[in-house]
């Protein structure tokens, strides 16, 4: 069986990450070429032709020093510019990008959609449409690769991180993980199955899930006892949870962060790290060790769906009269 020099290329991504790679070979195919051609003439058009041969002094010349610097230099930059372009474009994924969320876990990968299904070591997705990877480890460095779409990206314990890609033709591609793990990190390994728009949605209406991921999160929110303290629509002992997502929350020492992803990790798993303004410390106890990376997902995306787009939102958090409790 014949191998392929490069693995299918399968994603919108994929094209460009190629021709970037055809380009820094080329140039180096080039460049060395060079090299080894005038280290070959130069040893020959000046080699020691007699035993009492003086060398004739040479002397240098600044245009031809200047210009094999400045050269080389400036088709190094054409590979940064390059690759700083496919960087930041695979950095910002679209905002109609479909969510999945994938955890790190030796020696396997946990992936959840938001509808409520469950996989592990496997992740479907439809062809063309832009599928946003939120990223996250329960133990050690991870790194998630799927080489037909041409991306990698490091899942590091304690933060969220976010990757995306456009599947262009359906089938069935290797997902590994690229970051020696532990002892059974060659085993961490798995499928990505690209589906035409109709199986994918008969993939999804086939069951198995209890219920959306924002509805595992409502669940799990009221067993760690959350809704006594945080109401979604009334003042309670801390913060309104209902228009927070996405919202900019004033502190007590002064700063503003935006309530995104980490800010509700780091809420969750130490509430003391940020102080919402008018509320106090020592109220809210820590869920460090208590509940598992999954379910963080699913009480952020329980929160993110009570975020209120396009009506007035909760009144600020830290308004006057504000007296006690502490950030959610």
């Amino acid at each position: 069986m014949q191998l392929p020099l490069f693995p299918e290329a399968a994603s919108s991504l994929a094209k460009n990450v190629d021709y970037l790679y055809y380009y820094l070979t080329a140039v180096t195919i080039v460049m060395t070429g060079l090299i080894f051609a005038a280290v070959f003439f130069f040893a020959i058009k000046y080699r020691r032709r007699s035993e009492d041969e003086t060398p004739r002094p040479i002397h240098g010349s600044l245009v031809l020093e200047i210009g094999w610097s400045v050269v080389p230099f400036l088709v190094m930059l054409t590979f940064f510019w390059w690759g700083a372009q496919i960087f930041f474009e695979n950095a910002s994924p679209p905002p109609n990008a479909m969510d999945v969320y994938v955890v790190g876990k030796q020696w396997m990968w946990k992936i959840q959609y938001p509808q409520g299904q469950r996989e592990i070591n496997e992740l479907h997705v439809p062809v063309g449409r832009p599928v946003k990877l939120t990223l996250a480890s329960e133990d050690v460095i991870h790194s998630f690769f799927i080489p037909a779409f041409r991306i990698k990206h490091d899942v590091v314990p304690g933060r969220y991180d976010t990757m995306w890609f456009t599947a262009t033709k359906p089938g069935r591609y290797h997902l590994f993980c690229a970051e020696y793990c532990g002892t059974e990190h060659s085993g961490m390994i798995g499928w990505v199955t690209v589906m035409n728009d109709s199986d994918y949605e008969n993939w999804l209406s086939g069951g198995g899930s209890e219920g959306t991921m924002a509805q595992q999160g409502e669940k799990l929110f009221g067993q760690l006892g959350c809704s006594t303290c945080h109401l979604l629509d009334q003042q309670g002992r801390c913060p309104i949870m209902r228009g927070v997502y996405g919202s900019r929350v004033q502190l007590n020492d002064g700063r503003t962060v935006l309530a995104d992803d980490a800010y509700i990790r780091e809420s969750i798993l130490n509430p003391n790290a940020k102080i919402v303004a008018g509320y106090h410390s020592d109220v809210m106890p820590t869920f460090q060790g208590q509940i598992s990376e999954e379910q963080l997902l699913q009480l952020i995306v329980y929160v993110k769906s009570l975020a209120i787009t396009g009506t007035p939102t909760a009144p600020p958090l830290g308004s006057a009269g504000q007296t006690q409790g502490a950030k959610q």
